[in-house]
């Protein structure tokens, strides 16, 4: 079965750091461009980075998070990580990772339809 599962998420002061990670079963990610997005309480769901597949190398990261997020992939743990650094209370969500067979990568949530993880929430906070 195709399966996404985000882990890492947790409780974190303003100014700190976290590392995501989006582990999928039933698949090889490597042939897969992954997305990054999250959604806050009472706010729609937004892409925050991206990745391609790994032939291609390509990252992008939504203008909100540029300079501090940096996602990355481990293909001989079939994972991706995200690596957050100056997080802010901007930053509170669940941050979801979908994967599709798409060229490139986008921070477009419609164009990822394959697989989808259940979320990890982060809250940044005092």
């Amino acid at each position: 079965q195709v399966q996404l599962v985000e882990s890492g998420g947790g409780l974190v002061q303003p100014g700190g750091s976290l590392r995501l990670s989006c582990e999928a079963s039933g698949f090889t990610m490597d042939d897969y461009a992954i997305g990054w997005f999250r959604q806050a309480p009472g706010k729609e769901r937004e892409g925050v980075a991206c990745i391609s597949r790994s032939s291609d190398g390509r990252t992008y990261n939504a203008r909100s998070v540029q300079g501090r997020f940096t996602v990355s992939r481990d293909n001989a743990k079939n994972t991706v990580w995200l690596e957050m650094n100056s997080l802010t209370p901007e930053d509170t969500a669940v941050y979801y990772c979908a994967a599709d067979n798409i060229h490139g990568c986008s921070l477009v949530p419609e164009r990822y339809t394959e697989a989808w993880g259940q979320g990890t929430p982060v809250t940044v906070t005092l």
